[in-house]
């Protein structure tokens, strides 16, 4: 029995990578249709025919300021929207209608994150061992996950794993449990991709509607992020971009409807309230300092100013309110500010945006740039995701 558990602990030695994960290439891509932000309530009424209820375009033109973006890509166009009429009421009979147009678009537009990732990362597709997909916008199987694999031309036998229906913390979810792959299967390179498509959820107002209920159109928008992680990254053609330290999630208590999500026969739909990015800042340093207090040494502290910031900017609102909360300067969040500003939110995808961005301008500062940080994403739950991080330098 001794020697039967000592092969064990060999065979699962063995197993483990020596060294920590990585993020060893970043893509993202995003649908070629774009609206400014500032033209988006005169289009949103036009297209859902809803240009009689100009009080309520009032509200949504002041919520569409307040959120501070200032353009977001979409798949649908008006004419795609124009050919599906069903899709602007939420009809039930449109779902099916809804979800074909995401099995067809979802894979292309993550494939094409993907390529750039893996382009980026030095390596053949081939070489991927694990392949995780995010996104909220299907509920079916197969999904986006053989889709892509065959777009990619990855192995059969690469083992493939789907979060649905996560959010926004998606994205920093897929990532950790990416680290986890890595680290615990020796020469694994797993693929992460997050796509999100808003046709699942888009629909038009109705004169009841309210600030909490307008959010979701004013603030979404389409995108795609992928990252290849793999621990001990000793090829050539392998650098290393961000060493992934350790990964934690928190549940805030009786949260549960400040932030929800859920799949019902109109589509995708959900509560947020318009009360999200204060209560997200007020619980956000408590998750940090437990994030922290196992990496510190010999009682080390941790000031957030010291750090660099990888934050799902989920609206401006929450950025504003995480630089209060923690007492972070104007440049901390700034390729958070830029990824929202440019983009939107989009969901799972938009931490990896931020990601990108982020090593762009790290690269730029070269030794100038801050070692450690945090990556952190929000989600239902009220969920926490954080991650702590080491920025390589080359």
């Amino acid at each position: 029995m001794a020697s039967t558990l000592a092969a064990v602990r060999e065979i699962r030695c063995a197993q483990r990578a020596d060294g920590p994960a990585a993020m060893l290439g970043i893509g993202t891509a995003n649908p070629a249709y774009y609206v400014l932000q500032d033209e988006f309530p005169d289009y949103y009424f036009r297209v859902t025919r809803k240009e009689h209820l100009t009080d309520l375009k009032d509200t949504f033109s002041k919520l569409c300021r307040i959120v501070g973006l200032e353009r977001r890509f979409f798949h649908h166009t008006e004419q795609l929207l124009n050919a599906n009429p069903a899709f602007l009421h939420g009809t039930p009979s449109a779902l099916d209608a809804r979800l074909d147009i995401v099995a067809k678009a979802a894979p292309v537009l993550a494939a094409s994150a993907a390529a750039k990732a893996i382009a980026r990362w030095g390596r053949p597709a081939t070489d991927i061992t694990h392949l995780v997909v995010s996104t909220s916008s299907e509920a079916r199987s197969p999904g986006a996950d053989l889709g892509l694999a065959t777009l990619l031309g990855l192995r059969p036998d690469v083992c493939r794993t789907v979060l649905q229906l996560n959010g926004c913390s998606a994205g920093c979810a897929a990532l950790r449990l990416a680290k986890d792959l890595a680290e615990n299967n020796r020469g694994a390179r797993v693929l992460v991709v997050c796509v999100e498509l808003t046709i699942t959820s888009f629909r038009g107002p109705d004169e009841g509607d309210t600030f909490d209920t307008l959010i979701p159109q004013a603030l979404f928008g389409d995108g795609a992020g992928a990252v290849v992680v793999g621990a001990d990254a000793v090829q050539p053609a392998e650098r290393p971009l961000f060493e992934m330290v350790s990964a934690s999630q928190a549940l805030i208590p009786g949260s549960e409807q400040l932030l929800n999500m859920r799949l019902g026969e109109g589509g995708i739909d959900g509560d947020i309230s318009f009360n999200l990015p204060r209560f997200a800042a007020q619980n956000l340093e408590r998750c940090l300092l437990d994030a922290f207090r196992p990496l510190a040494v010999n009682g080390a502290e941790w000031k957030w100013n010291d750090l660099f910031w990888a934050v799902h900017p989920g609206s401006r609102g929450i950025l504003d309110h995480i630089d209060s909360a923690l007492g972070l300067e104007p440049r901390k969040l700034a390729a958070s500010r830029t990824v929202v500003r440019d983009y939107g939110n989009m969901l799972s995808a938009t931490v990896i945006f931020v990601l990108e961005e982020l090593r762009r301008r790290m690269d730029e500062e070269g030794d100038e740039a801050d070692e450690w940080g945090m990556m952190v994403g929000f989600g239902p739950g009220f969920t926490v995701e954080t991650m702590v991080l080491h920025a390589t330098k080359y």
